[in-house]
């Protein structure tokens, strides 16, 4: 069949003069105008770990496109460090980074004419981002994780990004020293690759695996792994056999292998992220899914990893006993996966995984089915009068299942940050951070420096945390994020005042603020919004047309 249909508007049309005269410009011979073109999009930039290398991988990937036939056009799109922007209000544009990057790949793709592509990626955006665009394409594709970091080490001590978080909140206790504290600093990322635990970051890259849009130990395969470099070698055969079978992201990607991505999410363990970003890639391949489809993954589904940020060990890890492909097999064998959803490598989830090992005999990282960490998923969906349209829990079980206490109210993190310094919070209290949801923020920060904070002074099995912002994927103790409606909207967590009690209960998914329906009328209607903090620009723009986060934060509603 003709695999450069797209390419060829351009390549085949004489009339299309420009097009062939810049194409001549680039290298390409009158032979190369024939060949299909593969878009490889690199979201490398020298300024964070886990994107640092990424550029040099995508120039392995061209190589092997070009190789098999094909000519492999490098371009490239924006990242945003959530560990670096964690705490300011750079982390506003952690979230709207997401949606640039499926904005910018389908832009190029489109206007370029491109028949399939390949996308490179790193931090915690760049995954959903680059499946969203992959999916509105809809041609040809898949998807390349750059990997996870190796663990820092001090000592015989492993670290990673949440160590240094919490580490400061140890120091401001006189657990550590300055030196001390500084000592982590410098030895807890050694080198490229995203975040080691199962943090945002290695829970998308898995989900898309199981989803079937990246290859086998794509999402486990360490950055600095020889075999990432191997499997970027050999992403020109793959994508050859895609555009000569015509297998395109929609016809891999169907509402059952959501459900498979969903389920390794939470055998894993992963970031409460994943919720709104697996909302946001359905959306974007026309499927529906739900805050109540993650429930009922969750109320099904086994929680078997001793990963951080709950656990002992990192991703890096578990490739060492089998990696993602291991736990996969493990979950198909058990029923727990449907293994006849296609993928890229042409084959089905069943047909790939049936040729690839098992975990390792007396591994500790995963659990046995039959003894599991937890029998349901910590991922929790929560309702109530404080979340109408839900918020998203993360319950391992180590933190308890209910937790009742009396609100101390902040409207944005920074001055949560210095209630926290200033020893404001204390035990049995249920901190609020409103304002910080999708368009209050606007944005929706992460958390991570608040809840590492919170653990690093010794508060986390005492207090609780709920928010219409986010939690990165390092977080851990009792916290509840994605309150919908959010603050901004009048949603009931901005009538929230200091000393109410709040009622969290993880097993009835409940979330109350416990006032009488009169005193919440009365507080409703004293209510105004607050005065709008943005006049121009993309947070203006993401502001006036993003959807709330019980609906995944698309733009494009």
């Amino acid at each position: 069949m003709n695999i450069n249909k797209y390419s060829s508007r351009l390549t085949g049309d004489l009339s299309q003069s420009g097009s062939h005269a810049m194409l001549y410009g680039t290298g390409m011979t009158e032979e190369d105008m024939n060949k299909a073109q593969v878009g490889v999009v690199s979201l490398g930039w020298d300024g964070n770990t886990c994107n640092m290398h990424l550029n040099d991988l995508a120039q392995v990937v061209k190589a092997g496109v070009n190789d098999a036939g094909l000519v492999g056009l490098i371009f490239h799109t924006i990242g945003v460090s959530d560990g670096i922007s964690m705490g300011t209000t750079g982390m506003k544009y952690s979230l709207i980074s997401r949606d640039i990057i499926a904005d910018s790949i389908e832009t190029v793709v489109s206007a370029q004419w491109y028949d399939g592509v390949v996308a490179l990626a790193g931090c915690d955006k760049n995954m959903p981002g680059t499946v969203m665009a992959l999916l509105r394409l809809n041609r040809p594709g898949l998807m390349v994780y750059g990997g996870t970091i190796a663990a820092g080490k001090l000592g015989d001590k492993k670290l990673d990004i949440v160590s240094a978080f919490e580490a400061y909140g140890e120091y401001l206790n006189k657990r550590i020293t300055l030196d001390e504290y500084k000592q982590v600093l410098k030895n807890a990322c050694p080198g490229a690759g995203a975040c080691g635990g199962m943090y945002t970051a290695n829970t998308m890259a898995s989900a898309i695996e199981a989803l079937g849009l990246s290859l086998p130990y794509s999402s486990s395969i360490p950055a600095a792994n020889p075999d990432k470099n191997q499997e970027c070698k050999h992403v020109g055969h793959y994508i050859k056999e895609l555009l000569e079978k015509d297998i395109k992201p929609r016809d891999i990607v169907t509402r059952e292998s959501f459900f498979n991505a969903m389920k390794i999410i939470i055998a894993l363990g992963g970031s409460t992220n994943a919720v709104m970003h697996i909302i946001a890639m359905a959306h974007a391949g026309g499927i529906k899914i739900t805050l109540d489809d993650f429930q009922d993954v969750s109320n099904n589904t086994p929680l078997l990893a001793d990963l951080k940020p709950s656990g002992r060990y990192v991703m890096a890890d578990l490739h060492e006993v089998g990696g993602t492909p291991g736990v996969l097999k493990l979950l198909l064998e058990h029923n727990i996966l449907n293994g006849n959803c296609l993928t890229v490598t042409g084959k089905t989830l069943g047909e790939n995984l049936e040729s690839l090992p098992a975990l390792k005999g007396g591994q500790k990282i995963i659990n046995k089915l039959t003894e599991p960490i937890k029998e349901t998923g910590h991922l929790q969906i929560l309702y109530g009068n404080l979340a109408k349209d839900g918020s998203v829990a993360k319950i391992t079980g180590k933190e308890g299942l209910q937790f009742s206490g009396t609100a101390k109210v902040y409207n944005c993190e920074e001055d949560c940050l210095k209630g926290l310094e200033n020893n404001e919070v204390v035990a049995g209290n249920v901190i609020v951070i409103r304002y910080e949801g999708p368009k209050g923020g606007p944005g929706m920060r992460e958390m991570l420096k608040i809840t590492g904070l919170i653990m690093g002074k010794g508060l986390g099995k005492d207090v609780a945390l709920i928010t219409d912002g986010r939690f990165s994927g390092g977080t851990h103790g009792f916290v509840v994020g994605h309150v919908s409606p959010e603050a901004y909207d009048g949603g009931v967590i901005a009538l929230v005042e200091d000393g109410d009690k709040i009622s969290i209960d993880a097993e009835n998914r409940t979330i109350n603020l416990e006032i009488d329906d009169r005193e919440l009328e009365s507080r409703k209607s004293r209510w105004s919004a607050p005065e709008d903090n943005v006049n121009q620009g993309i947070l203006l723009k993401y502001r006036r047309c993003v959807s709330s986060a019980s609906l995944g934060c698309i733009t494009d509603l």
